[in-house]
């Protein structure tokens, strides 16, 4: 016999003030869980409990991360169906994106697994297969549905402290019709009339204008249709999408150790964003993301070849440095001394 579902109402009113402990919490916990190199005996003994599945120390905590990942993903579809809030693009765009973000959400841990499980050659065919089903999905939503410029993350978190929940109260006094607001006979001041003041939870302290014009203003930017591509920029999307694929294929015939892998990559990526320089009038979203791009060029430096050869000794300095004459600092820099090498040996983190 199938139970009795929760009220809506109560997993809206439960989730949203705990929501952003959840996003806090996820972006936290690859910095906290992962083992650094060496220390994987003296790992707490509740990593066992991942024992049963033949997972190693070193995967748990990528599937705590996951998990995690996919937990913001399933509270955000459940306050924008509470909130009314869907995305403003068809049904199957919808799922697409959906699979691209959850996608997105395991690659980490399914990288990792299958390397303690099946070694190197399972963990780079996972990879491909990964990289060539995000790719897929990507081509689909830019030429079939003319979705533009692909953003990072597909689906665009809600901002939870700017939404407001709903309550029976509340609707009750929007949909009877009363005066929300009071005008001063003297001064024409504005002010909430206390008949129509909301419960504690979803009470506003500022102007009912302020609110008013800030939920018009978000709601414009999230019905932003995309700016429409051209040739020229269909092509350099396009380059974007598929640099991944030729990253990885140029890996299969040059090896890891060439340069030429890293140069062609390199080379997309930069000319990509030069082809997209030309487009004008793009909305915030799509702004951010070619800034987003331009800003990841920097890990070119944190990449093989050019970390092994000449960026690592650099970096691993410096920090050194500053942990050992900037009062304060090691606490920070210490820990990132022995995160980094492990962190450059995901291929989801660094090329990802």
């Amino acid at each position: 016999m199938r139970g009795r579902s929760p009220d809506p109402l109560f997993l809206h009113g439960w989730l949203h003030p705990r929501a952003a402990y959840g996003r806090n919490l996820h972006v936290l916990l690859p910095f906290f869980l992962h083992p650094l190199p060496g220390e994987e005996a003296a790992a707490p003994v509740w990593f066992d409990c991942c024992a049963f599945c033949n997972c190693s120390v070193l995967s748990f905590p990528f599937l705590v991360y996951s998990a995690s990942n996919l937990l913001v993903l399933l509270n955000d579809w459940i306050l924008r169906k509470e909130l009314q809030q869907s995305l403003p693009v068809s049904l199957p765009q919808q799922k697409l994106l959906t699979w691209l973000s959850v996608l997105e959400c395991v690659e980490v841990f399914a990288e990792m697994g299958t390397a303690r499980v099946w070694g190197e050659m399972g963990r780079w065919t996972i990879i491909v297969l990964i990289q060539l089903a995000k790719a897929i999905l990507r081509l689909l939503l830019l030429l079939w549905y003319k979705a533009g410029i692909q953003t990072s993350p597909p689906i665009v978190p809600l901002n939870r402290e700017q939404q407001q929940p709903l309550h029976p109260q509340d609707m009750e006094d929007s949909s009877s019709g009363k005066d929300q607001t009071y005008v001063g006979r003297r001064s024409s001041r504005v002010v909430r009339s206390l008949q129509s003041t909301p419960s504690l939870q979803s009470r506003h302290w500022g102007s009912p204008q302020q609110r008013e014009e800030s939920q018009s203003r978000r709601a414009e930017e999230m019905n932003q249709p995309p700016t429409p591509l051209g040739l020229q920029e269909t092509i350099a999307e396009s380059l974007y999408v598929t640099r991944p694929l030729l990253h990885l294929l140029s890996l299969g015939v040059w090896g890891q150790r060439s340069w030429k892998p890293w140069l062609l990559s390199a080379v997309l990526d930069i000319s990509s964003l030069s082809l997209l320089s030309d487009l004008k009038d793009l909305n915030r979203r799509e702004r951010a993301e070619l800034r987003r791009r331009t800003l990841l060029l920097l890990y070119y430096l944190l990449r093989s070849p050019f970390y092994d050869r000449y960026s690592e000794g650099r970096i691993l300095l410096l920090l050194r440095l500053l942990a050992d004459y900037v009062p304060g600092v090691g606490f920070v820099t210490r820990p990132l001394m022995d995160y980094l090498p492990a962190w450059q040996k995901i291929y989801f983190y660094n090329w990802g």
